[in-house]
């Protein structure tokens, strides 16, 4: 066995919330269990020598108070220096926290009905909940409250803090907009067949360095069925998933060398005993995925705004202030969102100008573009696997690209990682960027991005095509935009990406052949 499972035996995991106060109080952890933390959302962050920790804080069903968003920013400030990052799995995140302050960051936390627990680690992690639910007139069930069954019943749970790896579910209901299903280890969406609603689930999605999409276990499953399905699923990988090699632990190795119906057949009999009945597929989304962006009508006459972050980062001045806004004009509620974004429903159409100018002037105002659809992760600023620097990169790009390409008619995806391990979704966006690092014959150390081209968690429901050669970090504008305007003058109307590169070809967009004749330009 590895040194984390042989790890997780001597000590159950979750035991580890009972060891916190012990480490708090002498300011020491015990080095041989520091990876148990993360079943508590905390991380040693970069450098780990320094001893400053990282916090992932779960949002049950993406939906949270004003009040909530107050004290999450309050903690930021206090405990964080005011670093405040909302992730890609609509969880929060903290950095900059030390050992002694974490037992009252649980306490404060606790009464929000925020937690970290099995934030990280071997266990279920946080299970994505459409942003839209309760609101959008083209949702088939409003699935908060299955989500919320899902984590009361997962999160936490003893039978299920010793999994071979991480283990992440999603729960989306407007098939015309989501895709998120197709790379998470179980993605129930949901459908009518026959004019009956239902789930059709997937299981086995997964991106990092070897990337799997879900596949459909063929069944259509009702609404109070969602959570034994998932508990039976869950339960079929605890006791079958790999544990040698925690490269190949992931439940998508498990599909693939077993098979989708073998799978479907072990969940059925062994672990739910009665067997599921088939189900068509539900539709897919138009454009893969993306967040709906901008203003949105509700199903009740009232309307979402969707608030683009700059690459997930807000700082709790802006924090407190858009939950001011949330308060004024909506109904004094929040939801995160899978693409770092945050979301004020219930807002007036007589109060929609109001709030956009009051927004515009936080610097936080709807986008339509590229601000919206452009995440990145964590990188060397923090964490101990990047390669490469990502968040403000990022947001220099996103600054230097928006004010030329506010005219696209159809989203574009730009997702950037600064490793291999795809915590932003390299594989499955319009550009698709890896940090890597390319060493010099004299041993200089450069930053570069690997692209992976025109990948789609809907339309197409594919991983990108890695291109020959990589960009130099330093070029990562040039590119982008080399790329976004050869798009931009040669699309049909309506024509996304996924379809325009099909049409010319993906070689079109190496960097090389991209770079090249940027300079011609240039000069």
């Amino acid at each position: 066995m590895s040194d984390i499972e042989t790890l997780k035996k001597e000590l159950p995991p979750f035991q580890i919330f009972d060891l916190i106060p012990q480490y708090a109080a002498q300011g020491f952890i015990d080095p041989e269990r520091i990876d148990l933390l993360k079943w508590a959302g905390v991380y040693p962050q970069r450098p780990q020598e320094d001893g400053f920790l990282m916090m992932r804080v779960r949002v049950p069903a993406a939906e949270f108070s004003t009040a909530t968003m107050r004290e999450v920013a309050n903690i930021a400030e206090e405990y964080g220096r005011g670093f405040l990052d909302v992730t890609d799995r609509q969880a929060f995140q903290f950095h900059w926290l030390t050992i002694d302050k974490i037992p009252e960051i649980f306490r404060r936390l606790e009464p929000l009905g925020l937690h970290p627990r099995g934030a990280c680690g071997d266990t279920v992690r946080a299970v994505i909940a459409s942003p839209l639910a309760g609101l959008d007139a083209r949702e088939i069930i409003d699935v908060r409250p299955l989500a919320h069954a899902m984590e009361g019943t997962l999160t936490g749970n003893p039978e299920f803090q010793d999994l071979p790896r991480k283990f992440k579910m999603s729960i989306t209901a407007v098939p015309e907009l989501e895709g998120i299903h197709m790379i998470n280890d179980i993605g129930f969406l949901a459908h009518r067949v026959n004019g009956e609603i239902g789930f059709d689930v997937w299981v086995g999605g997964g991106l990092g360095a070897v990337a799997h999409l879900a596949q459909r276990l063929g069944v259509f499953v009702r609404p109070e069925e969602v959570v034994e399905v998932g508990r039976a699923i869950a339960g079929a990988y605890r006791d079958h998933g790999y544990r040698v090699n925690r490269k190949k632990s992931r439940l998508k190795y498990l599909i693939k060398d077993m098979g989708v119906e073998k799978f479907r057949d072990l969940v059925e009999t062994e672990y739910l005993g009665r067997r599921l009945p088939d189900g068509p597929a539900a539709p897919v989304a138009r454009f893969g995925g993306n967040d709906v962006l901008g203003v949105n009508p509700q199903a009740n006459g009232l309307n979402y705004v969707v608030v683009a972050t700059t690459v997930g980062r807000i700082d709790p001045r802006k924090a407190r202030a858009l939950a001011d806004l949330a308060d004024r004009y909506g109904g004094g509620v929040l939801k995160t969102t899978a693409f770092q974004n945050m979301l004020i429903p219930h807002v007036k159409s007589g109060d929609v100008a109001a709030l956009s100018a009051e927004l515009e002037a936080l610097g936080l105002a709807p986008k339509t573009t590229l601000r919206g659809t452009t995440i990145a992760c964590t990188g060397t600023q923090f964490c101990r696997l990047a390669l490469t620097e990502t968040k403000a990169r990022t947001a220099n790009l996103v600054d230097h690209l928006e004010p030329q390409f506010s005219d696209l008619d159809v989203p574009f995806t730009i997702n950037l990682t600064g490793c291999s391990n795809a915590c932003t979704r390299y594989q499955v966006a319009d550009l698709g960027f890896m940090g890597a690092n390319k060493t010099d014959p004299d041993g200089t150390v450069h930053e570069v991005y690997n692209v992976h081209l025109a990948g789609s968690i809907g339309q197409a429901q594919r991983t990108g095509t890695k291109l020959k050669g990589a960009v130099p970090a330093e070029r990562l504008n040039d590119y982008s935009e080399a790329v976004l305007s050869d798009f931009r003058d040669h699309k049909q109307p309506g024509e996304s990406f996924v379809e325009y590169a099909d049409r010319v070809g993906h070689e079109r967009f190496t960097p090389e052949t991209v770079l090249k004749s940027r300079e011609v330009v240039t000069a």
